[in-house]
C-alpha cells in the first residue's frame, strides 16, 4: 500500500498560537488610532502560512493584505471573496499586466513606467512615493509626470526606512510625504509599518500595514507589552549519544566532550532556518530545561546537552528557544530573518484557543 506525504509524520513543527496572531492585530488596530490595520503577509506570511494568516485575520476584521508579487496575491485571492483587499507592493510589470487584469488585486505602481502601464485599464491601483528610502516608489518631484488624474487611486502609501531606531529620518521621511501628498488625490494615505505604528498618530493617516509585529516580533520597544509570540519551532530527538572525555562531535570538530555526557541529535537544521549562527548560543528545552547548542549546526541536524534532562529518548519533543527579540540578539539574526527562513519541512500546527 502507498503512503502519501500527507500520511508521513513530520519530524519538525512549527507550534502556531492563532489566538495570538489575532491579538496582535486587534492591539496593532487599536495602537494606530483612527486608521484601519492591515496586514502585510509576504514571504508566505512571514514563513508562518499566509493562508493561514489570511483566514484568521479576515476573520477578525482585517480588510487590506500585502503581497509582494502576484504569485503571492495568487496564494490568497480566493479568500478575500470580495469582502478585502490585496495590494501587491512590487507593482506591475509588462509580463505581469495578464496576471494582474485577472486578479482581484490592486499594483501599487512604483514607476512612471508601471503608471503608464496601468492608465488605461480603468481599474484600480495604490501608489507608491518614495519619501527617502530610495527602495521602490515614484519621487516627488516625478510625481507631475506620471498623469495621476487618469489614475484611480485607492491608496497613496510611502516606506520608513528607519522607523524601529530614534533617527532624524523618520521625521524627515514624514514631511517629505507630506509635501508629496498635495500632489495627489487618493481615497487613503498610508505610511505606517509596524514600528511606524509606535512612533504615533502623526505617522498613522488612514491605513497602517503592519507585518513583523503581528507574527511576534517587536521592532521597537513600545510594542513590547502588546506583542505576544505566534510561533514556536519543535522538533523530533533522532538519536541520543554518549559522549567519552575527548570526543569529537559535529563538523570541523567545534565540541569537545571533556567528561562522559549524553547528547540528543535533533532533527533541525539551517536547511530548516536554524542556521548556524545558533552555535554556541542557541538552546532547545524539555520540561522548562535549557539544552544548550553544541558544536556546529548541521543542514538537518543539531546537537544538544541533555546532561540536565538524561531521561529523555529517541522520538521525543523539544523546544526551540525561539522568542524573537531575545534569539535576534542570540543569533545576530533580525528578527524577520529568524521567521521568513523557517523551512518548508516543517508542519505548520495552528491552534486557535486562548
Amino acid at each position: 500500500m502507498s503512503v502519501g506525504n500527507e500520511d508521513i509524520p513530520a519530524s519538525a513543527r512549527l507550534r502556531l498560537d492563532g489566538a495570538a496572531l489575532v491579538a496582535n492585530w486587534n492591539a496593532l488596530d487599536r495602537l494606530s488610532g483612527s486608521a484601519s490595520a492591515g496586514a502585510a503577509v509576504k514571504a508566505d506570511g512571514y514563513g508562518l502560512g499566509a493562508r493561514g494568516v489570511t483566514k484568521r485575520l479576515i476573520a477578525a476584521g482585517c480588510r487590506d493584505f500585502y503581497v509582494a508579487n502576484w504569485q503571492e496575491a495568487s496564494d490568497i485571492a480566493d479568500l478575500i471573496a470580495g469582502d478585502a483587499r490585496i495590494s501587491v507592493l512590487n507593482g506591475v510589470q509588462d509580463s505581469e499586466m495578464p496576471a494582474a487584469l485577472a486578479s482581484p488585486a490592486k499594483p501599487v505602481l512604483n514607476s512612471l513606467e508601471q503608471a503608464r502601464r496601468w492608465r488605461d485599464t480603468g481599474r484600480p491601483c495604490d501608489l507608491m512615493i518614495n519619501s527617502g528610502m530610495n527602495r521602490l516608489g515614484i519621487n516627488p518631484d516625478q510625481l507631475a509626470q506620471a498623469e495621476l488624474d487618469q489614475l484611480d487611486i485607492d491608496m497613496v502609501m510611502s516606506h520608513l526606512a528607519s522607523a524601529d531606531e530614534d533617527v532624524d529620518q523618520n521625521a524627515d521621511q514624514l514631511s517629505e510625504f507630506r509635501e508629496a501628498l498635495q500632489q495627489v488625490s487618493a481615497r487613503r494615505i498610508s505610511f505606517a509599518n509596524s514600528a511606524g505604528i509606535a512612533l504615533g498618530e502623526d505617522y498613522h493617516f488612514d491605513a497602517t500595514r503592519p507585518g513583523l509585529a503581528l507574527y511576534g516580533g517587536q521592532p521597537r520597544a513600545e510594542l513590547k507589552d502588546h506583542i505576544e509570540q505566534v510561533a514556536w519551532p519543535e522538533c523530533q530527538i533522532v538519536q541520543i549519544r554518549q559522549l567519552r572525555s575527548g570526543d569529537r562531535l559535529g563538523y570541523n570538530a567545534r565540541y569537545i566532550a571533556e567528561d562522559d555526557h549524553p547528547v540528543a541529535i535533533l532533527a533541525m537544521g539551517y536547511a530548516d532556518g536554524y542556521l548556524r549562527s545558533f552555535a554556541g548560543s542557541g538552546y532547545f528545552v524539555a520540561d522548562g530545561q535549557k539544552l544548550p547548542v553544541l558544536g556546529r549546526i548541521s543542514m538537518d541536524l543539531t546537537a544538544v546537552d541533555i546532561r540536565s534532562a538524561s531521561a529523555l529518548a529517541e522520538g521525543d519533543w523539544l523546544g526551540c528557544g525561539y522568542d524573537l527579540p531575545d534569539a535576534s540578539v542570540a543569533s545576530g539574526l533580525s528578527q524577520y530573518e529568524l521567521l521568513t527562513n523557517l523551512g518548508q519541512r516543517f508542519a505548520r500546527d495552528w491552534t486557535d484557543t486562548p
